[in-house]
């Protein structure tokens, strides 16, 4: 190879050094800097190809789209001292390159940490006016928004980024804490059982002595109303015997004796101590009944 194609070799590539140097591009998702020794002469970098003056200005880049900083879980305190383990997680964007830039030395893993620190500091002010209640349903959404708000001013002022949400993923209770609190929730539901249960076995005694009550009622009723009836018959039937006897009184005495006779003589005895004109022998000395 001669001189020539040698210096012409050393000329391209360092034309090639400098171009590379002096061009570079901003993407649509990014946002930038040009830096010139370390100092921010324009923090607002448009996306598209740029030229800047090499090994003078340099460029920093940061991802323009929304980012997420996953926090992890913290013991907060509510307003009756009772404490709640928070899990959390934001979405953020950069807002003023230069003051990202200047607050974290463009480094995402020192902006992320800061932010986090600044959500956790929120989340324990705006759950320390609430009770457990509020913190876990009532007023969760309300404390996610006010917390939204006033970290998007803090986030701006101090680190230039815009928090667009803040969301409570998980709120428990801390691990030395849930035993006793699920004993005593058992111990809750115990009492609770047993209270239905006395009501149940008082209400079931009412009913059941209403019942028996019922049912004594019933049978006296009854009772009264079967001797009633059984009075009725008996007094038709003792009208009837009279109204028949009275037809034929000797009849009548014919078969009373007879049935004295049957009554006496049907038993295993076979003595008699009765005096022989007495009445008992009427109808056998004589069939129509004569003395």
């Amino acid at each position: 190879m001669s001189g020539r194609n040698m210096t012409i070799l050393v000329v391209a590539a360092l034309a090639l050094l400098v171009a590379s140097n002096s061009l570079y591009v901003i993407k649509q998702t990014e946002r930038g800097v040009l830096l010139k020794f370390g100092e921010v002469v324009n923090p607002d970098l448009q996306p598209g190809l740029h030229a800047k003056i090499p090994f003078v200005n340099s460029v920093r880049k940061f991802d323009g789209r929304l980012i997420t900083v996953d926090s992890q879980p913290e013991r907060f305190f509510t307003q009756e001292q009772k404490a709640l383990m928070v899990d959390s997680y934001a979405k953020f964007r950069i807002k003023d390159t230069e003051k990202f830039y200047t607050a974290t030395n463009g480094e995402m893993a020192r902006a992320m940490g800061l932010l986090a620190q600044r959500i956790n500091n929120g989340l324990r002010n705006q759950v320390a006016v609430r009770t457990i209640q509020e913190v876990v349903s009532g007023e969760r959404d309300q404390l996610m928004r006010a917390l939204t708000e006033e970290l998007t001013v803090v986030a701006q002022e101090s680190l230039g980024v815009e928090v667009v949400d803040v969301r409570v993923k998980q709120i428990d209770l801390p691990t030395d804490v849930s035993e006793s609190v699920y004993r005593r929730m058992n111990a809750e539901r115990e009492k609770e059982a047993r209270e239905h249960r006395s009501q149940g076995q008082e209400l079931a005694e009412g009913i059941r002595a209403a019942a028996d009550r019922e049912v004594t009622v019933l049978q006296a009723n009854a009772y009264r109303d079967a001797e009633l009836i059984r009075g009725e018959g008996d007094a038709n039937a003792t009208r009837i015997y009279a109204e028949a006897f009275n037809r034929d009184p000797e009849f009548y005495a014919f078969t009373r004796s007879l049935r004295a006779y049957q009554q006496s003589f049907q038993g295993n005895g076979d003595i008699m101590l009765i005096q022989p004109d007495s009445e008992f022998f009427r109808y056998l000395k004589n069939s129509r009944g004569g003395k």
